[in-house]
């Protein structure tokens, strides 16, 4: 196959993705989108970070040379950051097969029908923020159907649904509150206090405390004139093992507390895409003097507490 035909090819298909498909890139998962495709390029964007890349014909050309000439895979673990577009591009096209297993992509001059594994919907490419607003606004939208405060009084899948959408939200929410604080604790510095909006933040230090290893500890511990034997216990690693080997029953060595709790063994994502999308609708769908009052409303609410705030 000349790799004008292959050219050809690709420019077609990353301009047909459409808005609602991304692509990922191999390794490090990233999503973006194919912005423009001209004859000596094709423009994307992540969406992660709005960072837009050119990748250019020739460059596509020098990966095509190197898996149609020999019968050599590309690992695509292996590949350079700045790589990887390439490779989720080029298998768009039919004629390279990713082998998800083993993480390779090779060329076929009869290539199959597969659809490329980096192709995905939108919907499944959102960022962290955009997850954790999705599951606040399907949580808002629960509570707001289901006005109670008590478990008792809902069906067992509404039980299901609040629970799985609070599970989705505090998990979201808790790895983003992770990544900002420790951006936060670059402005706050020891025994300092940052004020904003909604709230005040200072900074904690908490200590770990880690055993040294067995030699250094005994040595230590003869050098102070301790008896080994004071620090001596039983290792519950060491005990597992035995039991495992042996007839020793669990009951003579543990004292075994039950304690029962529901967790959470899957989320149907397609189910809160529709849910969400039903409610974008039902605002898009809003008139405008509503809408209009609505944001007046707010309006007049965030002066009230600017001038409550102000007056403390």
């Amino acid at each position: 196959m000349a790799f004008s035909s292959l050219w050809r090819t690709l420019r077609d298909r990353s301009a047909s993705l459409g808005p609602d498909a991304v692509l990922v890139t191999p390794s490090s998962k990233r999503p973006f989108v194919v912005d423009s495709t001209d004859e000596e390029r094709i423009a994307v964007r992540y969406l992660d970070t709005d960072e837009e890349r050119t990748l250019r014909r020739d460059q596509f050309a020098v990966l095509y040379d190197r898996l149609a000439s020999n019968t050599e895979s590309l690992s695509l673990q292996a590949l350079p950051a700045g790589v990887e577009p390439y490779a989720s591009v080029l298998s768009l096209a039919p004629q390279f097969v990713v082998d998800e297993s083993m993480g390779e992509m090779r060329y076929a001059e009869v290539g199959g029908d597969e659809e490329s594994p980096f192709r995905r919907p939108v919907w499944t490419a959102r960022t962290e923020p955009e997850r954790v607003r999705d599951d606040a606004l399907l949580l808002v939208d629960h509570l707001e159907r289901y006005e109670t405060n008590d478990p008792g009084s809902l069906s067992s899948n509404a039980l299901v649904d609040r629970y799985v959408l609070l599970s989705d939200v505090q998990r979201g929410s808790d790895r983003l509150r992770r990544r900002f604080g420790d951006r936060l604790l670059e402005y706050v510095g020891p025994d300092a206090r940052l004020h904003g909006r909604f709230g005040t933040v200072h900074r904690t230090t908490r200590e770990r405390r880690h055993p040294k290893d067995d030699e250094t500890v005994f040595e230590a511990l003869d050098d102070a004139g301790i008896p080994r034997e004071w620090v001596l216990g039983v290792d519950p690693e060491k005990l597992d093992v035995v039991l495992a080997v042996t007839d020793l029953d669990e009951s003579d060595v543990y004292d075994v507390e039950e304690q029962v709790y529901v967790q959470k063994t899957g989320v149907d994502e397609e189910a809160k895409q529709s849910r969400l999308q039903g409610l974008k609708d039902r605002l898009e769908a809003l008139d405008s003097d509503d809408a209009d009052r609505l944001r007046d409303d707010i309006e007049a609410l965030e002066g009230r507490l600017d001038a409550l705030l102000a007056a403390e």
